[in-house]
């Protein structure tokens, strides 16, 4: 037994533009659309809340867009990121699969999430920019624009989803390390934060009701924007360079993966490994499995419907198509809370009904067995939601074994798990349990949808 090959890149292999899969598709998404007009919205109709230079990246159809010099600067404290042949993983298996993983674990957050955090916190300070609200769920994005704020010189403010909150304490203390302020939300500070409170105070909170809370705040404020971690197509654009790295790693192996797997909660880590993948298929190379992994708890893409709705539970965002469970609808206080949203990202929803990529769903448990089994042979610790990546990567291998198919297999560990070590010992001490929706309020939350005519 060998231990893990490590595929490793030079800077000079930093991918100097982000790809964008809106060119390459072969028909265009559904247009996102105003809840006052039901009538598509224009870069106007975003201006209060983000930078031009954003907004024409959230509309463009252009495949290819310059990643500013001065983001690729940044970028190369830790990008590219290595790419590991996971041979001990696969010895302890007995596969003939051969399992490779992109780990973003290595960046200064310990995730995939300052890949697009850099990016606004750029565009931001280049338009004069003082203040970025946000939300955030286990607190990936929180720390990551925390981190981008304290580089550019910008104000941030995080409403944290209270269940987080209380469950990660060192995610709040790492984003107040670089002078961000952190608030468990539903809070206080904000009209619709004590409504919910008002008809709830006990409320664990949902990444829907914090994105209201940021949402609120950015747009009374003339000094202020608001930054969103996953689901909107700049910030998917901007992870692709995960993918396009990848592609390159993997040349370097002499391989090519038969079967990509990210998490999903947003969207934006499963993006990032999947589309310039995707990309290349529907430009006339190799076809994949593209397979996005959720949590049984939220089950967006296999449980959700396919449908106009807001982007948060306060209902102060445009409609956007996507798969969801309604934005009233809020999970149970699961531990992987980065997955913890009702919505599934626009684009990733639209390349489900297209038929390029699938979708299934794991319990909590299982994943943990899982993680807890990947540590064990290649001696990193996932984050509770890239651990839905490792299960369905072993899953995938083990029926290799079963069918004697020796398929190569590309997962994305999306972040590592040093803050969620508590969630760990949850798991060892048998505290875990395999949570569940209420059927009840699902089919509340979705017959609640928007009325969009056809």
């Amino acid at each position: 037994m060998s231990d893990a090959v490590k595929y490793l890149l030079d800077e000079t292999h930093l991918p100097k533009r982000w790809y964008n899969l809106m060119a390459d598709l072969p028909s265009p998404p559904p247009p996102v659309l105003h809840p006052g007009t039901l009538k598509p919205i224009g870069p106007d109709d975003l201006a209060p809340l983000f930078p031009m230079s954003l907004i024409m990246q959230e509309v463009s159809t252009e495949r290819e867009i310059d990643i500013p010099e001065p983001v690729r600067n940044i970028y190369r404290q830790w990008r590219p990121s290595p790419l590991f042949r996971a041979r001990r993983l696969e010895h302890a298996l007995q596969t003939p699969a051969r399992i490779y993983y992109k780990y973003e674990g290595v960046s200064p957050a310990g995730s995939h999430k300052p890949n697009t955090a850099v990016a606004q916190a750029f565009y931001n300070k280049e338009a004069g920019v003082t203040r970025i609200t946000t939300e955030t769920g286990a607190g990936q994005w929180g720390s990551s624009l925390a981190l981008a704020g304290s580089i550019f010189g910008i104000e941030i403010q995080i409403f944290m989803v209270r269940i987080s909150y209380d469950q990660k304490p060192y995610r709040r203390a790492f984003m107040e390390t670089f002078g961000a302020r952190c608030i468990a939300s539903p809070s206080m500070e904000t009209s619709f934060g004590r409504q919910v409170l008002a008809a709830s105070p006990q409320s664990p909170g949902s990444l829907g009701i914090a994105i209201s809370e940021a949402v609120e705040v950015a747009a009374g404020r003339d000094d202020t924007k608001y930054a969103l971690g996953s689901v909107l197509n700049h910030v998917l654009l901007h992870q692709t360079v995960i993918g396009q790295e990848a592609i390159a790693q993997m040349d370097l192996a002499n391989d090519y993966p038969d079967i990509v797997i990210g998490c999903t909660g947003g969207g934006s880590n499963f993006a990032g490994i999947a589309f310039p993948f995707i990309g290349a298929q529907l430009r006339g190379g190799k076809k994949v499995r593209v397979i996005a992994v959720e949590p049984a708890a939220c089950p967006s893409l296999t449980r959700g419907q396919y449908a106009y709705d807001f982007g948060d539970t306060g209902h102060m965002t445009p409609l956007a198509r996507m798969y969801t469970l309604g934005s009233t609808f809020i999970p149970p206080g699961f531990h992987a809370g980065g997955l913890r949203y009702h919505g599934m990202a626009p684009l990733v929803s639209h390349i489900k009904e297209l038929g390029l990529i699938e979708a299934r769903a794991y319990h909590q448990i299982a994943c943990f067995d899982a993680g807890v089994f990947f540590a064990r042979q290649e001696g990193i610790v996932p984050a509770p939601e890239a651990n839905h990546a490792v299960k369905a990567a072993i899953d995938e291998a083990v029926l290799c074994k079963e069918h004697g198919a020796a398929k190569t297999i590309l997962f994305n560990l999306s972040g590592h798990g040093h803050f969620d070590m508590q969630a760990y010992q949850d798991y060892f001490d048998g505290k875990l349990s395999d949570q569940s929706y209420d059927e009840r309020e699902l089919a509340m939350a979705l017959a609640g949808l928007p009325s969009v005519p056809a």
